[in-house]
């Protein structure tokens, strides 16, 4: 195959090397110490699962997942921890939706699907009510966003749609990004957000099979057939993402370059604001006077 076949997915994939590294640069010495701790807790942590053997830890969690499924608030728990990773620089909205799968199965789809609507319309409302000033006073010395918010104004709901699906920028700032653009009205962001769902139910999906294999009971009920499909299930439903992820996100750099009625230089301005996003993020870095 040509190395021009690869262009795009090996772009995607730098893509989101630079955004991991730009994050880590704007970090102040905490942070970066943060992140170093974090990185040698998941070496030691790779350790232990080696040491404990997978089979005993998935089995661990398994039955904590069942515990936390037979509470009876064991969901609005999920819940609430899909509205505090909604709010930057939290993280961890795909964990905790595969998470949702692991512990109810298909039906944690409707608890992944309430928390991701509830609470990114609770960021989105928090975002702009806390900022509106210093999004004004930001925009109006800022010719990317300007541009941006006339293409979002102009093109509306489609196209508001095709940027939330896209995994740039990711979940948390993806709610910062539309409370920024004054043009996004409340109800055209909840109804982009619905547009997410098959990504959502994917992952439930997903977490529903792992489950599946972690508990020793039902894996040794299974024949080797059943544990295959679920392993490709499993592998299969995480290329199925990645590769529906690069996709959306070209689709939106090549739809925002090439709008009809809207000029070359306004489109291009528009793509690098969102591209750039994570670098400048108006609502939560200082505006500058």
């Amino acid at each position: 195959m040509s190395v021009q076949y690869f262009a795009s997915p090996l772009a995607f994939a730098k893509r989101w090397a630079n955004y991991g590294l730009n994050r880590y640069r704007k970090l102040h010495t905490f942070g970066k110490l943060f992140i170093w701790m974090l990185l040698i807790f998941y070496i030691c942590f790779g350790a232990f699962i080696i040491i404990m053997k997978p089979s005993r830890i998935a089995q661990f969690l398994y039955d904590k997942a069942r515990l936390l499924a037979a509470m009876q608030f064991g969901w609005l728990m999920l819940l609430a921890a899909l509205v505090g990773v909604s709010f930057p620089p939290a993280i961890g909205h795909t964990t905790i939706i595969t998470l949702c799968g692991f512990a109810y199965g298909l039906k944690g789809f409707w608890i992944g699907a309430a928390g991701s609507v509830l609470g990114s319309s609770i960021s989105f409302l928090t975002l702009r009510l806390l900022f509106s000033k210093r999004l004004h006073a930001w925009s109006s010395q800022n010719q990317k966003w300007q541009a941006l918010e006339s293409v979002v104004t102009a093109k509306g709901l489609p196209l508001i749609i095709l940027i939330r699906v896209s995994p740039f920028p990711p979940w948390v700032y993806s709610n910062s990004l539309f409370a920024s653009i004054e043009a996004v009205k409340l109800w055209q962001f909840i109804i982009a957000t619905c547009c997410v769902f098959p990504k959502i139910l994917l992952h439930t999906f997903i977490g529903s099979k792992i489950a599946e294999l972690s508990d020793g009971d039902q894996r040794g009920h299974m024949d080797t057939r059943t544990k295959i499909l679920d392993i490709l299930f499993v592998v299969g439903g995480i290329i199925i993402a990645i590769f529906a992820s690069w996709t959306v996100y070209n689709l939106v750099q090549k739809h925002i370059r090439h709008l009809e009625g809207i000029s070359p230089e306004i489109d291009e301005l528009a793509a690098e604001a969102i591209e750039n996003y994570d670098e400048e993020a108006p609502l939560l870095s200082p505006t500058r006077e």
